[in-house]
């Protein structure tokens, strides 16, 4: 169906990641819907293996000045955009230098996570749902990709519950084997500052299980891989949340 708002959050998008099946369905869904006549915008972390100059991201002046609150500490959004090379397809970026500056996703040269990866997630989420609301833009439908993203459905439904602003908008969740990881012990002080409490993914806060916590609070999950490892697969077959089974990123439009 044509003429729908989507947004696509995601961690990887190719080109500007190359190697992931995530990276590579998240340009297609993004494309595919966009040349059958949606309004379709994409919104990523800029990590600093981005290259700003190689895809001509250039800062978005009007969307500047805003500042996003992680645990008491004031930490600048910065939003850059680019247009999908070859299509007229925005692409926005958010950028914090304290968060997205390192030349690593989510692991440091020896294979640790980074102890800030919950003050990234937390700040990635609530700065994308921040610049959605200054863009004026209400999305038809939101669609989650990555472990990052899968916090912008458990702040909606908890520190943004009493906003009106999104409640028409629909939440699919895409669900990928990605590389798993505990977060801090104190992720729990971090969102109770945001009046985020009894989520069961703190019992043992990893990646992967605020994925499943996410499954919760959205309208539909797919099936980003074909086939999900033990954990996940698990939590996916036991959901009550309306699933698909894989879905190509050239059929996507089988689920909205």
């Amino acid at each position: 169906m044509p003429n729908q708002k989507i947004l696509y959050v995601t961690t990887e998008m190719f080109p500007y990641q190359e190697e992931s099946n995530m990276a590579m369905m998240v340009n297609k869904m993004a494309l595919k819907m966009h040349q059958e006549g949606n309004d379709v915008r994409v919104f990523m972390p800029r990590f600093g293996l981005i290259s700003e100059r190689k895809f001509q991201l250039h800062e978005v002046i009007r969307l500047s000045g805003m500042n996003i609150i992680i645990n008491d500490l004031d930490q600048p959004l910065i939003i850059k955009v680019a247009s999908l090379p070859g299509e007229r397809l925005q692409v926005y970026f958010i950028d914090n230098e304290e968060y997205f500056k390192r030349k690593q996703y989510y692991f440091d040269d020896n294979g640790e996570s980074f102890s800030d990866n919950d003050e990234r997630a937390i700040f990635f989420a609530r700065g994308v749902i921040e610049t959605i609301k200054k863009l004026n833009w209400v999305p038809d439908i939101i669609h989650i990709n990555g472990w990052m993203a899968s916090f912008i459905p458990i702040y909606l439904k908890n520190y943004y519950k009493t906003d009106s602003y999104f409640s028409d908008t629909k939440i699919v969740l895409s669900m990928y084997n990605e590389k798993d990881a505990l977060f801090e012990d104190n992720i729990k002080e971090k969102l109770e500052f945001d009046n985020i409490k009894d989520l069961k993914a703190l019992e043992n806060p990893t990646f992967q299980n605020f994925v499943v916590e996410s499954m919760k609070l959205v309208d539909t999950v797919v099936k980003g891989d074909e086939f999900l490892e033990e954990n996940l697969d698990k939590a996916y077959e036991e959901s009550d949340t309306k699933k698909f089974d894989y879905v190509s990123g050239d059929s996507i439009n089988e689920v909205y």
